[in-house]
Parts: C-alpha cells; sequence; structure tokens
C-alpha cells in the first residue's frame, strides 16, 4: 500500500514511512492510494472468526510487505487482548464499550498497534526517536502507556492546563522515565498547532527524529477499524444494519468508520456526536468551514475546534460534500443536555455513561427520533470513572475505581508548564538531546 500526502499526491510514501514521518514534509496527512474492499466471504463467515483473524484481514492491506506475517500477527494479537463488549441499553440502542484496555479508553488501540509498529521499524536505529504528541485528554495517557519503557524511544506530550479530567493528567503524568508531559497554557488546538509546527520545522528534523502518535499517524488511526468489525460481528439483526453514533473531537475514530464502511462493513448511517464545538456539524448544516477556537465542555476529550482528521474525512468521499451528507449527519450536544442524559442513562436504564457516550446516546436518540424503525449503536469511548469528578457530581453516586485507576490517585503528576508558544517546545525538545 502507498500513502501521499493530502497537499501534495506526488509525495508518496509506504506504511513504514508514514508511520515514522507521522506527517508529510509539507504538513499534509497520509493517505492510503486506494481504500481496500473485503470479499462478501468475510462477512458471510464472519461469527465464526477470532477478533485476530478479523484484524488481521481488515489491516493486512494497510501495511502491506512492511510487516513480516509473524510480526503483524504480534502486534495484532498485542493491540486487542482484551474485550469489546456490545452491551444493550435500551430497546433501540446499544453501546460498545470501548473502555476495557489498559487506560480505560479507546485510543489503547491506536496507540497499542503504533506503539509496537513503530517499534519494528526503529530496531537498529542509532538516533533514538522523540514521538511527538497533543492530547485533549485521552491520547496521552493512551500513548504513555503504549510507550513506556520502549527502548529508543522518548515521548513528549502536549496537554492544555485544567482542560483534560483529573484522572487522564495522572495518567499522562507520572510515568516518567521515557515519558515527559508538557502542561500547556492554552487549548487542545494550541497544542496540536505546536506539534505541526515541530514536524514543519526542516532544521529541528534536522537535529531529531520526530514522529507523531496523535490520530494524523496512520498507525494511530487505522487501526481504529477493528473495533467497527467487532460491533458488526455481535449484531444481531445482520438483516438491518445499524446507525453508529461516534462521539467525534479530532474526527479520527469515526475517519476509521467510515473507511470500515468504505471497504464493505454494513453500517445504515454514521453520527458525528459533538458537544458545543460545533464546526463539522455546522459545516454539514451550511457548506461553509469555520474552524473555532475550542471551548472547554464536560466532554473534554472532544474540545476541538479545527479537527485535523476531517480532511480525510473529505478524501474518503471524493471531496464532495453531497456525497458525504448520504451517510453521515452531526449533531451538537450541549452540556446541560448531557447532565440530564448521565443521570436519564443511570436513573432509568442502570447504565452508566461517561460525558462522551452521554453525548454519543443523545445524538443516537435524536436521529433515532426521526428515523422509527431503525436501531443503532453508539461508542462508549472511556469507562465514566476517568471523569469521575464530573460523573459523581450528577449522580450523587461513588464510581468503584477499577483496579487499573486507584494507585494513580495516590501518585503525584509529574510536568512543565510551558505557554502556547513553538520557541518554547523546541527549546524543550533540544534541551533534553
Amino acid at each position: 500500500m502507498i500513502y501521499y500526502s493530502l497537499n501534495n499526491p506526488s509525495d508518496k510514501v509506504s506504511f513504514k514511512e508514514a508511520t515514522i514521518r507521522g506527517q508529510a514534509p509539507d504538513r499534509g496527512l497520509y493517505f492510503p492510494e486506494s481504500i481496500p474492499t473485503l470479499p462478501g466471504s468475510f462477512f458471510d463467515n464472519i461469527a465464526n472468526l477470532s477478533r485476530e483473524e478479523i484484524a488481521i484481514q481488515v489491516i493486512r492491506p494497510f501495511t502491506g510487505d512492511t510487516l513480516p506475517e509473524n510480526e503483524l500477527h504480534r502486534i495484532v494479537a498485542e493491540t486487542i487482548n482484551f474485550d469489546f463488549p456490545l452491551v444493550p441499553v435500551t430497546p433501540t440502542t446499544w453501546s460498545l464499550e470501548l473502555f476495557h484496555g489498559p487506560t480505560l479508553a479507546f485510543k489503547d488501540v491506536g496507540a497499542r498497534f503504533m506503539s509496537r509498529c513503530l517499534g519494528y521499524f526503529v530496531r537498529g536505529n542509532n538516533k533514538p526517536v522523540t514521538v511527538l504528541v497533543a492530547t485533549s485528554g485521552d491520547t496521552g495517557g493512551a500513548v504513555a502507556n503504549g510507550f513506556y519503557g520502549v527502548d529508543g524511544v522518548e515521548v513528549v506530550i502536549l496537554y492544555p492546563s485544567g482542560k483534560v479530567s483529573s484522572v487522564q493528567e495522572l495518567q499522562l503524568t507520572t510515568l516518567g522515565q521515557n515519558i515527559k508531559a508538557l502542561e500547556v497554557d492554552g487549548s487542545f488546538d494550541d497544542c496540536q498547532q505546536m506539534v505541526k509546527d515541530a514536524f514543519a520545522d526542516a532544521a529541528l528534523q534536522q537535529q531529531l527524529f520526530l514522529t507523531s502518535a496523535n490520530s494524523i499517524n496512520v498507525a494511530r488511526w487505522l487501526p481504529q477499524q477493528f473495533y467497527y468489525f467487532f460491533a458488526w460481528q455481535q449484531w444481531a439483526d445482520k438483516d438491518h444494519p445499524p446507525v453508529i453514533s461516534v462521539p467525534s473531537g479530532n474526527f479520527g475514530n469515526i475517519c476509521a468508520g467510515l473507511m470500515a464502511y468504505s471497504a464493505g462493513l454494513p453500517v445504515s448511517h454514521f453520527i458525528a456526536a459533538c458537544n458545543a464545538n460545533d464546526t463539522i456539524p455546522l459545516f454539514l448544516a451550511t457548506g461553509q468551514y469555520r474552524s473555532k477556537l475550542a471551548r472547554p465542555t464536560l466532554s473534554n476529550a472532544m474540545d476541538v475546534g479545527n479537527p485535523s482528521n476531517f480532511v480525510r474525512v473529505m478524501e474518503i468521499f471524493g471531496r464532495q460534500l453531497p456525497r458525504l451528507k448520504d451517510v453521515l449527519s452531526a449533531y451538537s450536544i450541549s452540556d446541560d443536555e448531557t447532565v440530564t442524559t448521565i443521570k436519564d442513562l443511570n436513573t432509568n436504564y442502570h447504565y452508566l455513561p461517561d460525558p462522551h457516550g452521554a453525548v454519543g446516546y443523545l445524538a443516537l436518540k435524536n436521529y433515532l427520533g426521526w428515523h422509527p424503525g431503525e436501531k443503532g449503536i453508539f461508542l462508549e469511548t472511556a469507562h465514566p470513572v476517568k471523569f469521575y469528578d464530573t460523573v459523581e457530581k450528577v449522580t450523587g453516586e461513588k464510581i468503584v475505581l477499577p483496579s487499573a485507576i486507584a494507585p494513580l490517585l495516590k501518585k503525584e503528576k509529574q510536568s512543565k508548564k510551558i505557554s502556547p508558544r513553538y520557541e518554547e517546545l523546541k527549546d524543550f525538545l533540544l534541551s533534553y538531546r
């Protein structure tokens, strides 16, 4: 498989090169030259396949010959060695729980896959790799966990000060060793822009071996397709494909779902469930794309005003808005609606969502109200304990701490505060070489 830059189609690289580079030198995101389609026999037989067999068939065309078969099998097996249950919530809605991995968030899949690919690709390198990543919440913890202790790899995580939950912050700031956290006095968009500036800095690139672990990296983005196929494997009514509602911020997750759909996955419709950061809902409504400053919300991992991955979404549909609108709707859910939804699900259906899952559920509920007869899935992207300070206040009930979280609460964060100026990030990156 060959990948090209969305800013310059003549810039073509392999999966290995795209993974190592993260972003093209022209700041473009890499995109596969073709979207593989899966044969009908794959879907006919999906009930009899293991998760590993499903994932291998989905990802193999994208990795091509850059990974030996035994390495690909090892990487996939280690990536998805936890559960992805499809849980009934109401008579017409199911929750695809993606929080059963080590950091209790959906980003464990992409982070684990990418860390293992990169670890294989840089074996024998005499120049250490610096993984540079911006996070609005869950990416940081997942990347920190995935790369922790990996030889020859240093990880630098930028996160917006005061705009991630207390548990998220502890997950990305308490590991130490090769994991370094920068607390930025700004928004996620500021963090993301600083990362992009670093990749566009030719002088810095000559001194450091930089790559990214955000969903701009193909090895982070593409494996997120796996759990859409796992959902279909568990979906009982194969004659009526589900509507799928995806809590959306930077649009990497839903973009992976749309790739799966393009490969043949049966889906009735997709919903991008957004919070008050409504750049994409407004774009679909008006046809005018206007990025905004990110607004802080209870669903902080979706606080993105200029989602990087939306350019890939458009590319899937030939940059034709009418084609996209046939498959995708987008809704903006307020914090007040999020709080009401958490209460409703907890009280009436005995299901406790995190704020992002609540946004996904309500967007799905609204869509199903306008499309009677349809049924759907919302992605529960994080365990509610990661937002216990919000969720417990809403429900008035204590959340039982999973074993992965309890030790964190006794640790102190280790981070360096910086302003949202690229020069400060550059100075830090050069200072610890």
